[in-house]
């Protein structure tokens, strides 16, 4: 069951389908970043599950009026966790890195989005999970609280917090995908 920050209003637009995320003040519990790890786990088999059996045009069709196709969230998700897992070695190896935004609304726009196979993505983010998680599963409670500076948002990210926006990053696109599924009876 999603936390009670990310349940969805009855009102909550297309773009937001599980809610927004809030960072967490306080530090996680060992038993509350191994909830946030198996989401990690699973985000690649749930986004197969979610994108099973759509055809071309199914993959080319917006989320939302005005949003992202089913293509771009795909291809978007292992461009913006490959990101993250970055972060992640740099905030382990250096003290409070200012990290590198990147234009996500760019690259969803760059060729290889519309010439890649789905397959090619959804492989990527099965290999970076797979990486990922075995990275975060042995950090120490010490190691959780390291840091990374994002300049945009000009605040110091907590990688315990980092946790939070990435494993909820995952289910929000998935189900920007489900819901369109479901809207549009596929």
């Amino acid at each position: 069951m999603a936390s009670p920050e990310t349940q969805p209003a009855a009102d909550q637009d297309l773009r937001f389908p599980i809610g927004h995320y809030t960072l967490p003040e306080q530090p996680l519990t060992a038993e509350e970043r191994g909830a946030y790890l198996q989401q990690l786990m699973a985000l690649p088999t749930e986004l197969r599950q979610a994108l099973d059996g759509l055809n071309g045009l199914q993959f080319d069709t917006p989320y939302r009026p005005g949003g992202w196709t089913v293509r771009q969230v795909l291809h978007h998700l292992p461009d913006s966790h490959l990101n993250s897992y970055t972060r992640y070695r740099l905030a382990l190896t250096e003290d409070n890195p200012t990290i590198k935004p990147y234009d996500e609304s760019a690259w969803a726009q760059l060729p290889d989005i519309t010439i890649v196979p789905p397959d090619v993505s959804l492989i990527l983010l099965d290999a970076l999970h797979a990486r990922w998680v075995v990275l975060l599963s042995q950090l120490t409670d010490e190691q959780w609280l390291r840091t990374w500076y994002h300049p945009e948002m000009q605040q110091t990210i907590r990688l315990d917090q980092a946790l939070v926006m990435y494993a909820w990053h995952g289910r929000h696109h998935v189900a920007h995908i489900t819901s369109l599924r479901q809207r549009m009876g596929w």
